[in-house]
């Protein structure tokens, strides 16, 4: 059965986490490298691609628009451009996943054109593209958002100094892409941080790009005239590895998390270790042991470098399980607190107030049926799933499958007991938007 057959997972409580699981490559540096191959003139090789839904989405946008794709394992794939034609992908695969909004960026500065439909997500509360269509402007794009296509048009793009308004991931990717191919020198202010960012500038360098100051608040681009191929291998998933790290301290035991980066994930081992968790971190693994008590501890979520906010629901699951009271503090996004309610369902005391959530914690989860509202949610309720007391029935988990890889197993190969069910006469399912 795969991953994108499943319908619900049923978790059994109760269970310490002992062993070593290996991390998949990052979904969200796979996500923004995809629509820079779109850039590349000549054959492109990718490692430590993870084989998740919204990866597998990316990949059929890829090919609609004629690229070749050919898999040399589960992980590993050639890309051959010379077929490609496109400059228009297909709405009903844009509306699957959030990052296809990167489509605008490649697209524009390969054919100085592009018609994306404006992209799906999941629901955390309003992701505008204002910047993202400030920064194309600036270059030199025409913008028109018309019977829901954006559409954008540029003899010549030229390099600008575009300074952004907010921080944005999605934003400074999509001007890095633009950009990369632009006449003359671009600067972006107050950009975006994250590790994915610099594999991305990494990529892009890689195919002959000039892309300088990634990682850091400002990045300059001088553009060049045409980008050749590469091989790249994906850094691994930060976000993956924290869930790991987040389950482990949950459910107790001790967890080696391998083949990571430990530097991206100095935010959560600094609050694992504030709740009384041992940390060993050596250089391409973290050892996560809890065997006793959690201290109750406030969390406040940020951009890169600080604490994720795609671990935010995580953190909640492990808050629940120490004594007293935590606040957490969503600063990025303002609609994740969906999974509340359903937390609520397996017996935690939460109350939110605006961005802020008060957890009582210390009360035992008991099982119940549950869903998942959406991907990080998701894996949140996995988690709670291994700590309560009892059964959970874990329902629409196409939302996990979107950005794990393998994580039933995973957690298994752990010492969860975690059960895949597929429901009578369905079919086989489609990415959920995101």
């Amino acid at each position: 059965m795969g991953e994108d057959e499943v319908q619900k997972l049923i978790v059994r409580g109760g269970n310490r986490l002992e062993g070593r699981v290996r991390i998949s490559g990052a979904k969200n540096a796979a996500l923004a490298i995809l629509p820079a191959v779109l850039m590349a003139s000549e054959k492109v090789s990718l490692y430590n691609v993870p084989d998740i839904i919204d990866v597998r989405t990316m990949l059929r946008i890829v090919e609609d628009l004629g690229m070749t794709i050919r898999r040399r394992g589960r992980n590993s794939l050639d890309f051959y451009p010379s077929g490609l034609r496109g400059f228009s992908p297909p709405y009903s695969l844009v509306q699957q996943i959030r990052a296809s909004s990167y489509l605008m960026g490649s697209l524009l500065g390969r054919f100085g054109k592009a018609a994306v439909p404006v992209p799906g997500g999941c629901d955390l509360g309003p992701r505008p593209i204002d910047q993202h269509l400030k920064g194309f402007t600036a270059l030199g794009a025409d913008c028109r958002i018309e019977h829901g296509l954006i559409n954008l048009t540029a003899g010549k793009l030229i390099g600008a100094h575009i300074y952004l308004d907010v921080v944005s991931v999605g934003a400074t990717v999509n001007l890095m892409l633009a950009a990369v191919l632009a006449e003359g020198r671009t600067v972006l202010e107050n950009v975006a941080k994250e590790p994915e960012i610099v594999d991305l500038a990494n990529m892009l360098n890689a195919l002959g790009a000039v892309v300088k100051g990634a990682g850091t608040d400002v990045i300059k681009i001088d553009g060049v005239k045409k980008l050749g191929g590469a091989e790249h291998m994906i850094i691994p998933d930060r976000i993956e590895a924290g869930t790991y790290m987040l389950a482990a301290a949950a459910a107790g035991g001790a967890v080696t998390v391998g083949e990571v980066i430990p530097k991206h994930l100095e935010a959560v081992t600094a609050k694992l270790r504030e709740m009384g968790v041992e940390i060993e971190v050596e250089p391409e693994q973290i050892t996560v042991s809890r065997n006793g008590p959690l201290i109750p501890s406030d969390l406040k979520t940020f951009p890169y470098p600080g604490f994720p906010t795609d671990l935010q629901p995580l953190g909640m699951v492990l808050l629940t399980a120490a004594p007293g009271t935590s606040v957490i503090t969503e600063n990025v996004f303002e609609n994740r607190f969906r999974h509340v309610d359903e937390l609520e369902k397996m017996g935690a005391q939460i109350k939110v107030e605006g961005r802020a959530a008060v957890i009582d914690g210390g009360l035992p989860l008991s099982g119940a049926p549950v869903a998942a509202t959406d991907l990080r949610a998701g894996a949140a309720l996995l988690v709670a799933g291994l700590i309560a007391e009892g059964e959970t029935v874990l329902g629409e988990v196409d939302h996990i499958y979107r950005g794990y890889e393998n994580i039933a197993e995973k957690l298994n190969s752990l010492g969860a007991q975690i059960k895949p069910q597929q429901l009578r006469g369905s079919s086989k399912a489609t990415g959920d938007p995101g």
